[in-house]
């Protein structure tokens, strides 16, 4: 019996954790995987969710070990159009960090550890879950068998294809785009910094953000000439490449199976940037869709992070806008825990969050929008009003700040 049960250990599991841990909630952290996923998926954290993190004492870490991109420039043929700083987007982090999801969560990890070295419980499978209107029973299989355990409350952040939102029968609206892209973790030639590029190409967009260790990661959307061969949920995969091939796939169009030798060539042709292929370290495929779950509180169940929404990756703001699920939620449950009724608190939690993951999703669907493959008429129009409109200094501001999701 525990006062919580977290289903989950990615960054978001791990951050609500510490949060409740910190405040002297007892909670156990239940995780499918038998060990943490050491691939670079997400990337960026942004200002609002670095303040967060830095309640549980992470803060620092991360920033150490990161990337601080203060500036975004916006490159067409080879000049820069536009320039993008976030210097005023935050006092206490005028930057987005650029960590790979790994190392924040051995980060996250370490401090759940810290703080409880018995809390996360690893290669155990949710199966069942039931709620009696006063403790939540979920059934688990472990490596020594099967388990039943009994909580106040459940907190499910085991992304996208939560088992808890589907035991609970929660659900969600999904909304699919034409959009794929491919990406790539290159050694860094670029001259760019810690600067991030865009790269306004008719083919296509071509994204382009520093990493540590002197490394650059590069996406390209897929034009009209590239085909997805698998990967259609829409989510994301991500791995160690076999024999320069990545298990998801992308066909070109004259049947090639994509590697790294094709993003490059992918990445000359629309930017005239050289990469090496030779230095590639990941690579992954994926298409986009949006899911939102019609309910993020169900009795004594709640779903935080992708378990309750997920958005384009184009943005960078799926995995913060869970950790400011939790931290919105620690409070209210740590109440909970106390015997307070937080019925109304969660009421409105949930209102609100639902709102963000929706104005989350709208802000990525622009920035997918644009990326997409123009003629050269619509590409000179575009890129024009991009210009213009980043000259204004009051509109340029604006807009950082809604990139960094203030």
């Amino acid at each position: 019996m525990a006062d919580v049960l977290i289903i989950g250990a990615g960054p978001v599991g791990l951050f609500m954790a510490a949060l409740l841990l910190q405040d002297g909630v007892d909670v156990q952290v239940l995780e499918q995987r038998s060990a943490p996923d050491p691939h670079s998926r997400a990337i960026g954290i942004h200002p609002p969710a670095l303040a967060a993190l830095a309640r549980v004492g992470v803060g620092e870490a991360l920033v150490a070990e990161g990337v601080r991109i203060r500036r975004g420039i916006a490159v067409a043929r080879g000049k820069t159009l536009a320039e993008m700083s976030f210097a005023g987007v935050s006092d206490r982090f005028p930057f987005i960090l650029s960590l790979p999801q790994g190392r924040t969560e051995a980060l996250l990890e370490r401090r759940v550890n810290e703080l409880d070295d018995g809390a996360v419980h690893r290669a155990v499978r949710l199966t069942g879950l039931s709620d009696d209107g006063a403790t939540v029973t979920v059934d688990v299989v472990t490596p020594r068998g099967a388990v039943r355990c009994e909580a106040q409350l459940v907190i499910a952040a085991d992304g996208v294809r939560s088992t808890v939102r589907a035991l609970q029968g929660i659900a969600v609206r999904v909304k699919d785009y034409p959009d794929s892209y491919v990406m790539g973790d290159f050694a860094d030639g670029t001259g760019f910094g810690p600067d991030a590029a865009l790269f306004l190409a008719g083919a296509g967009i071509v994204e382009s953000f520093p990493l540590p260790g002197q490394l650059r990661r590069w996406v390209v959307r897929l034009g009209a000439g590239d085909i997805t061969a698998s990967d259609s949920t829409g989510g994301l995969t991500d791995g160690p490449l076999s024999a320069g091939v990545f298990s998801a796939g992308v066909l070109s169009a004259d049947g090639h199976r994509a590697d790294a030798r094709w993003l490059m060539q992918r990445v000359r042709e629309r930017t005239g940037v050289e990469i090496d292929p030779g230095t590639n370290s990941m690579l992954s495929s994926f298409g986009v869709r949006t899911r939102l779950a019609r309910r993020m509180v169900a009795g004594r169940t709640v779903l935080i992070g992708d378990a309750a929404h997920e958005v384009s990756p184009i943005g960078g703001q799926g995995m913060n806008l869970g950790w400011l699920d939790a931290a919105a939620l620690a409070p209210i449950v740590a109440a909970a825990v106390r015997g307070e009724d937080v019925a109304g608190r969660l009421r409105a939690f949930q209102r609100t969050r639902l709102r963000a993951a929706a104005r989350a999703a709208r802000q990525a669907e622009i920035n997918m929008a644009l990326g997409r493959p123009l003629t050269d008429g619509l590409l000179a129009v575009r890129n024009t009003a991009i210009g213009g409109v980043a000259a204004v200094p009051a509109v340029n501001s604006r807009i950082a700040r809604r990139f960094t999701m203030h």
